[in-house]
């Protein structure tokens, strides 16, 4: 990440039509005036911010739902357009951030409740106090969603927040802060700055940014962690995911391969939480797969303006291309292609729902994260070796686990290295409990208490 940026203002944002493969008009990026007028504001915004009742904060929050309802379809065509994502996707996409406003909203006051504990004082509390202003490094591929996730725990707890989004998704971010302006949230204290990623090291080395979160490639996590080590600034890093479902021998297949197809096919393949590692016992291997590759086939693939539409393009050529080298390298190796694994002959990035089978050790798809609706299927002869395959990864992220067997779940849960594991069920996130991950997947949690508190100063005071 060098600070000198080599790119000019021309080249900075180069986007295309996903749907098409047509060049679009591209959002400039922010002069350098531009940007240290953003972090001057943001100096006495924030303690302004912090220091108004917990409740003003709150009413902020509930506005910036009921805003976010009201432009739910100017919000979910912008990033339909930029991105590719199914537009009833996309509407789902900002009906969850007006939730997770809601319940922040709703529940911050408890999160941050001091907490009375007996030490050696006489009178000893935790309380919590906010870090300053946080910058968020934002990717494209739920360009509202994970804003939002992160931003309304940092601001109920009195945070402010600067995002760099993703070049691709630019234009949805100027929306998301422009209904907050609505929302009456103001300037300096929920700002977007368009700049290249080169110049992201002279705003994390800024004294008005006191912490970075980043939602991205590991290779994107490990230069921000060592950016912001050198400068002591806390991190919290959401990355990739390569996340396994398990099937074991009394699930219920078609449930299973159901939801299954839902779930890689999210966002047209293009979500961390996804299943991407099919892992399935011997004894119903084949009865899955079949199903598998029916659901998948049945996925409707087309202009995701089209309500019609659950499979999108990829958001842009070279992750398209990506993607087909890995598949290409992943058959090379041995896998068998049972549904799909070409690119189709349309214009635009479109990729097909793919299904793997029989996939080997030491190719694409058994060692790195397929971003794009490719099932990866493994077989394997109990559920020792399926726990065995799942752990099989430098992610963990997630996982999803089919039996009818409650007990054994828990049994299998604990020998499960990831951030959470699902029964019966694909992997999401909820405003109610953490998300986040460990290895390569990242570190640290959004959403729930623990998000809230990721960005906070918990102060001890000690009364005698």
């Amino acid at each position: 990440m060098n600070p000198r940026s080599s790119m000019s203002p021309s080249s900075v944002f180069e986007n295309h039509d996903p749907v098409t493969g047509a060049p679009r008009e591209s959002p400039s990026p922010h002069s350098a005036a531009d940007v240290r007028a953003m972090l001057a504001a943001l100096h006495p915004a924030q303690p302004a911010w912090a220091a108004a009742p917990l409740a003003h904060r709150a009413e902020r929050l509930g506005a910036l739902a009921n805003a976010l309802r009201s432009n739910r379809q100017m919000l979910a065509r912008t990033m339909t357009a930029e991105m590719g994502k199914p537009i009833v996707e996309a509407e789902a996409e900002v009906e969850k951030s007006a939730w997770v406003c809601e319940h922040y909203a709703a529940h911050a006051a408890a999160y941050l409740a001091p907490e009375r504990v007996e030490a050696k004082a006489a009178e000893t509390v935790i309380v919590t106090r906010p870090l300053g202003g946080v910058l968020a490094i934002m990717p494209w591929n739920f360009p509202v969603w994970q804003v939002l996730r992160f931003a309304a725990p940092a601001l109920m707890a009195g945070n402010a927040v600067l995002v760099k989004h993703a070049p691709a998704t630019m234009k949805t971010s100027a929306a998301i802060v422009a209904v907050s302006r609505q929302a009456g949230i103001p300037a300096g204290v929920f700002d977007e700055v368009r700049v290249p990623v080169d110049a992201v090291p002279t705003l994390i080395a800024h004294p008005a940014i006191s912490a970075v979160t980043l939602t991205g490639s590991d290779r994107a996590g490990r230069a921000v962690a060592a950016e912001a080590g050198r400068h002591l600034k806390k991190t919290v890093l959401e990355l990739g995911g390569s996340d396994p479902f398990i099937v074991l021998e009394d699930a219920d297949l078609d449930h299973a391969a159901s939801i299954g197809a839902a779930s890689r096919c999210l966002n047209s393949g293009q979500s961390c939480i996804a299943a991407k590692r099919f892992i399935v016992v011997d004894a119903v291997a084949e009865a899955f797969v079949e199903r598998l590759v029916r659901a998948m086939r049945a996925r409707q693939m087309g202009d995701p303006m089209e309500r019609s539409t659950q499979v999108g393009p990829l958001a842009r050529a070279d992750l398209r291309e990506l993607l087909a080298s890995q598949v290409d390298a992943s058959i090379a190796a041995g896998a068998v292609v049972r549904l799909g694994g070409e690119i189709p002959d349309r214009a635009g990035w479109f990729y097909p729902p793919t299904v793997l089978d029989r996939v080997p050790d030491a190719c694409p798809a058994a060692d790195e994260e397929l971003f794009g609706p490719v099932a990866a299927v493994f077989r394997v002869a109990n559920a020792q070796a399926a726990i065995a395959r799942a752990n099989r990864t430098a992610y963990g992220l997630s996982a999803s686990l089919w039996t009818a067997d409650r007990e054994r779940a828990r049994q299998i849960a604990d020998e499960i290295r990831s951030g959470a594991v699902f029964i019966n069920n694909m992997s999401y996130s909820d405003p109610r409990v953490p998300f986040g991950g460990i290895g390569l997947s990242g570190y640290g949690r959004e959403l729930g208490r623990a998000g809230i508190l990721e960005f906070v100063n918990l102060q001890t005071r000690c009364f005698d």
